[in-house]
């Protein structure tokens, strides 16, 4: 649908009517060996199953798999899959030492009503030769994926662009994220203060600060992206574009009264009790702290539509 020669309209206004990433529209594939890219999709697939898992267990399960990598190795693509464990640490998402932080704000706050806090985050998306990151925006109470962008580099026009579409639902009064540089930056930050929103971001060592959006990159891979080889950014925006539409619109969720996102976010402001979501991060807590010491074998799978 892009016409490269046209003189009139530029890439980048078409990418624009169109709703496309520039990146997307540009993009070529990744170029990973072999090798590396069933590494890289393993331990996504590990991680995402085991979010409480470091290099370290994750370096032992990989070897078992058959893949001769050090915990060097294991650190390294985990960086570049953007993945943390779900524990108290040191240090958190790398950032941009120039960028102002911003105080975590959601301590000891329940989440009462659509609109009041939102959160953005990034994950890897594996491709059949090569992967893309995906960013989102939901709303904490009602679980509703306000907007998503694809791209194949980490910069930060891709978050920029998802944010903008999500102001056009309207504003929170907190906006959570971690620390990273995408969320840093001036220009991303300086749209939350232009409309008003107070920013929140995560402290060192709080492994469960966006706990929901932890949860909904799980949910996406197991129900969509695990079950489909997307070749290329258009196949993945495609099926994840379909994917989203039922997650919002069809997918009930026992936490929400077996109501899906966008009745809760649009209609259901009054029907879920107050101390609800609240609730669900402290078993969500509770669940992982009570695991994390537990033999892989033993470790049940998390039941995603209780959360």
């Amino acid at each position: 649908m892009i016409d490269r020669e046209d003189k009139d309209i530029s890439v980048r206004r078409q990418s624009d009517l169109l709703g496309l990433n520039r990146s997307t529209v540009y993009y070529e594939p990744v170029q990973v060996g072999e090798y590396d890219l069933r590494l890289m999709n393993r331990t996504d697939e590990l991680f995402t199953k085991y979010p409480f898992f470091g290099s370290r267990r994750l370096m032992e399960y990989l070897n078992m798999d058959g893949y001769d990598v050090g915990r060097d190795k294991v650190r390294s693509v985990m960086k570049e899959l953007g993945l943390e464990a779900i524990y108290p640490k040191k240090s958190t998402s790398i950032r941009n030492q120039a960028h102002r932080l911003y105080p975590y704000l959601l301590r000891g706050v329940d989440i009462v009503r659509p609109d009041q806090v939102w959160s953005a985050d990034i994950t890897y998306i594996r491709l059949s030769h090569g992967f893309v990151y995906l960013v989102a925006i939901i709303d904490w109470y009602s679980r509703y994926v306000l907007s998503w962008r694809l791209s194949n580099t980490l910069d930060t026009d891709f978050c920029v662009e998802a944010l903008r579409e999500a102001l056009e639902y309207g504003t929170p009064d907190i906006f959570n994220t971690d620390q990273g540089s995408q969320f840093t930056s001036e220009v991303f930050t300086g749209l939350l203060i232009g409309a008003g929103i107070r920013i929140s971001m995560d402290g060192k060592g709080r492994a469960m600060d966006n706990i929901f959006v932890e949860r909904l990159w799980r949910t996406v891979k197991y129900e969509n992206v695990y079950l489909n080889s997307y070749g290329t950014i258009p196949e993945a925006e495609f099926g994840l574009g379909g994917y989203f539409e039922f997650y919002n619109n069809d997918r009930l969720h026992q936490a929400l009264g077996y109501r899906a996102p966008a009745e809760i976010y649009v209609g259901g402001r009054d029907k879920i009790p107050t101390a609800r979501v609240h609730e669900t991060v402290g078993e969500v807590s509770k669940w992982l702290i009570s695991e994390a010491a537990q033999p892989l074998a033993e470790v049940r799978s998390l039941n995603l539509e209780q959360i």
